[in-house]
């Protein structure tokens, strides 16, 4: 769970304390400018991160991150392509074997983790701009 959709609520319940609507607008684009100084920070770390995993000779340590993206790209080729094209050939054919589906979802969660679009994603919705 990213942090920023944990704090987003709270955040909002605290602001409907504040009754005066100036210093309330005032409060929350503090709050939010802090919010995003944290989440670029926390970026920042993780890219240094990132560098010094890409960087290293160990293929334990380089090689963890791509071989996730070759699964997930497997994943994606697997089941939007592969998969009802095979299915169509076989329905053709008259082959009744069931093919395997993917678990999509989890295949996004893990592929939007991977392209670091979790926390934009949750900061959009805070935002309201997904609604």
């Amino acid at each position: 769970m990213n942090w920023l959709s944990v704090v987003s609520p709270i955040v909002e319940r605290v602001l409907d304390f504040i009754p005066n609507p100036a210093e309330k607008a005032k409060a929350q684009m503090e709050i939010q400018n802090q919010l995003m100084t944290a989440a670029i920070a926390e970026s920042q770390g993780q890219l240094e991160v990132n560098k010094a995993e890409a960087a290293s000779a160990s293929i334990f340590v380089s090689g963890w991150r791509p071989a996730i993206g070759w699964v997930c790209a497997f994943g994606f080729t697997w089941q939007f392509a592969v998969l009802p094209i095979a299915s169509w050939l076989m329905t053709i054919t008259g082959v009744t074997t069931p093919l395997p589906n993917i678990d999509t979802e989890s295949l996004y969660s893990l592929t939007m983790g991977m392209l670091g679009m979790g926390a934009l994603r949750s900061f959009e919705k805070w935002k309201g701009v997904t609604k």
